[in-house]
């Protein structure tokens, strides 16, 4: 879908009004809604319509919003307590049977606490499980430092043959989930806490591996992931007043990544800017200057957080202090239009 942004949004993120450039449809965004709450969405349709989608959880069913899942197939849900590395390996052993498990914990113990039985267990030998993962980022918020991995896109990407997808919205999330359950092979889904806006497309097909343009420009590529997307389109009507006509594309496929809708824009635009709830090495811009590096070399800006641990305090003020928000993806468009010229 590729939309035209028509007037400037209401600051207090209540409505957003879009119109469909091909349909020539108005679409009103009004609700703000937890993205991990459209991965419990989907997994439940996932247990009515496919009996061999199974789910684990890591002693965090509401936290993962599981519940209605365990609650309506009791014999397909495992709750293996605080235990994630053998989680893991039992929805390893699950794919052998022709199960399709669906892992859930925080980012953080989903990644970097079983990062070795996903190596060896899951992406070495290919197994077929999802590893779905909440609370990642610094938008997680109060639980501080320890639990907010921000580097957690970079160790799930570099393991051979894992896709990696990160979502913007609850309807987004919604969609991935239930088309991962097709795709065979591992794959690493992440998602978070706080209530986002949401935005995209009810009902929407989901196509793992194929960004999308959300808004036409001439000027920058905003290239976002995740909860940045957002931030991406508020730049960009910030951008457009200020004579700058910015092109927002949606990456919530960061492995493989969408390297034709890369190129394509920033040949068109000649600057690139680069957003992402996470550590700028090994995230989604890294491989944003991979694909521009051999095909279309471009400057670019990243804004994401720069090589250092989170802290305490509530997902609005980290995102500020941390710049992952639209003033900073503003700044971050004039440093990088300032280099092309």
């Amino acid at each position: 879908m590729m939309i035209n942004l028509l007037k400037p949004l209401n600051k207090t993120l209540k409505l957003l009004e879009i119109t469909d450039l091909i349909h020539m449809k108005t679409y009103t965004f009004t609700e703000k809604v937890d993205t991990r709450s459209g991965f419990g969405s989907g997994l439940t349709e996932l247990g009515k319509s496919n009996e061999n989608v199974v789910a684990l959880c890591a002693d965090l069913t509401g936290s993962l919003k599981m519940d209605d899942f365990k609650n309506n197939h009791p014999d397909r849900f495992f709750q293996v307590g605080i235990a994630e590395a053998n989680m893991m390996g039992i929805a390893a052993g699950l794919t052998i049977g022709g199960k399709i498990p669906f892992t859930g914990t925080f980012a953080n113990f989903s990644t970097g606490r079983v990062y070795d039985q996903i190596r060896q267990s899951i992406a070495y030998s290919h197994k077929n499980v999802k590893i779905c993962a909440s609370h990642a980022g610094v938008t997680l918020g109060e639980d501080g430092a320890t639990h907010q991995i921000l580097e957690d896109i970079g160790l799930m990407k570099m393991l051979p043959g894992m896709t990696v997808i990160n979502t913007c919205d609850f309807n987004q999330t919604k969609a991935a989930t239930i088309a991962i359950a097709e795709h065979n092979g591992p794959v690493y889904l992440r998602f978070g806490r706080p209530k986002v806006p949401n935005f995209t497309e009810e009902n929407q097909k989901f196509i793992i591996g194929e960004g999308l343009l959300l808004s036409p420009g001439t000027d920058v590529s905003i290239i976002a992931t995740g909860h940045l997307v957002w931030e991406a389109l508020e730049a960009a009507i910030m951008l457009r007043e200020k004579g700058i006509s910015a092109e927002v594309i949606d990456i919530h496929t960061i492995k493989p990544i969408d390297e034709k809708i890369v190129i394509e824009s920033a040949k068109k635009t000649g600057a690139v800017v680069s957003c992402e709830e996470h550590n700028f090495l090994g995230g989604l811009g890294e491989s944003i200057s991979r694909t521009l590096a051999t095909h279309n070399p471009t400057p670019q800006e990243f804004v994401a957080t720069q090589d250092t641990f989170g802290e305490s305090g509530t997902p609005a003020q980290l995102m500020e202090k941390y710049a992952l928000n639209a003033q900073s993806i503003v700044n971050a468009t004039k440093r990088v239009i300032a280099r092309k010229q």
